[in-house]
């Protein structure tokens, strides 16, 4: 028999804070956390001077200099939310997710590009300063997964999901469908991103990062006709998904349940996002949910502000779900998180639903003709009930997620 799959606890840490009451705060400002980073003038070749980093985050005082030393910043940022999310759940510390009913599922882009770059260092130059024997545990593909599994005692399935912009929903929805089919009660879900320079080199290459360097409160734009391209942003965000039977045995708090995932390729093309696996991808979510289209009150759009990615994915979403759907991005607060914003996505669509009020796209001031014909929220937040929410993210690779999220109560 298949299992229900609820959310019972939620950490993240973002560039407009750690918390819903901050973030729900700085989404409601209209004012996105992307500035200007000088620290980047010495790369002559970076066009790009935009960024949305994390400023205020400080490795907690309780953590041991032991368990630090395998942590690069990426995974510090992930094991710091998934200790948020397991406080949350009121699970930190409690023997049974260390007894084999609690896995994780989390990846990011890449590991720690420091570390990457101590160990390029000392296969050119035969010697780096900065290498040591975690380097290789700090710049590993499935670091995160890894790190919180150890980090936490954690016994169960460990499934790390390396997969660009798609990292944190697949994390969730692989999850999601390791208990759904019984095999595991509790999953710690999510990914993470670490702000560093070559993630904004990759975007300058392929002329896809915003150059509006001396205006970043301007950028970026998604679906609007006057775009200019992507700006990064840095973050982690953790879900712990439950059993249904297991929370409510436990008097666990729900905020929601995943009712649909879906995920398959593009195999067509690296960079390019195709219309026809994007639609297929989100028909597989709803059908996985066991509702239609008008059920769904809201899609949460991937919204990169890159313009073959804004023109496939919201064509894609009026041929699914009709022009009067009510879709926007919050990249246009924070960035592009890469890793992270399947999971910080999802937490804010759960939220935005738990309190009918859904943010707007910034900087969407002309819908680019070519985009899908939506109802673009715009200006300011909008009050909609819904008990159905979609998230949508595509990555390189041709990785397309959805994640199908039903109201709770």
């Amino acid at each position: 028999m298949l299992k229900r799959v609820v959310i019972s606890g939620i950490g993240g840490i973002s560039a407009l804070g750690r918390n819903w009451a901050s973030i729900r705060q700085g989404l409601a400002a209209y004012e996105n956390a992307v500035v200007a980073m000088p620290e980047w003038d010495c790369y002559p070749e970076l066009n790009t001077r935009l960024a949305a980093p994390i400023r205020d985050f400080a490795v907690p005082a309780h953590w041991t200099r032991k368990q630090l030393r395998s942590l690069g910043r990426v995974s510090q940022l992930c094991v710091a939310a998934a200790e948020d999310a397991l406080t949350d759940a009121g699970l930190l510390g409690e023997a049974l997710i260390r007894d084999g009913r609690m896995g994780v599922a989390c990846g990011s882009s890449v590991g720690s590009t420091r570390d990457i770059r101590d160990m390029g260092q000392l296969l050119l130059e035969g010697a780096a300063p900065g290498f040591s024997a975690n380097t290789y545990i700090r710049m590993m593909p499935h670091t995160t997964a890894a790190n919180i599994a150890i980090f936490f005692g954690l016994t169960g399935r460990v499934i790390p999901t390396s997969s660009a912009c798609a990292s944190g929903s697949q994390g969730i929805g692989y999850a999601y469908e390791a208990i759904k089919f019984g095999k595991i009660d509790l999953m710690l879900a999510g990914g993470g991103e670490e702000l560093c320079p070559s993630e904004a080199y990759v975007f300058d290459s392929l002329y896809a990062a915003s150059l509006k360097n001396s205006t970043p409160k301007q950028t970026p734009s998604p679906y609007d006709a006057g775009r200019d391209g992507l700006v990064i942003g840095e973050g982690a965000g953790m879900l712990v998904l439950e059993e249904y039977e297991h929370a409510r045995a436990r008097g666990a708090k729900i905020y929601a349940e995943i009712v649909g995932f879906g995920s398959n390729g593009d195999g067509s093309h690296v960079t390019r996002p195709e219309e026809a696996t994007m639609h297929r991808c989100m028909q597989l979510a709803l059908d996985d949910a066991g509702i239609a289209p008008p059920a769904v009150g809201y899609v949460n759009g991937h919204g990169t502000a890159t313009e073959q990615g804004d023109i496939a994915e919201t064509r894609a979403t009026e041929r699914l779900f009709g022009r009067h759907m009510p879709i926007s991005s919050q990249k246009s607060y924070l960035g592009h998180t890469l890793g992270a914003c399947g999971a910080l996505e999802t937490w804010f669509s759960i939220a935005m639903m738990n309190d009918n009020w859904f943010a707007p796209t910034l900087n969407l001031n002309q819908v680019d003709p070519r985009c899908g014909e939506l109802d673009y929220i715009t200006g300011e937040g909008r009050r909609i009930e819904t008990e159905y929410v979609v998230n949508n993210n595509f990555a390189f690779g041709g990785v397309n997620t959805s994640l199908v999220l039903k109201r709770w109560g």
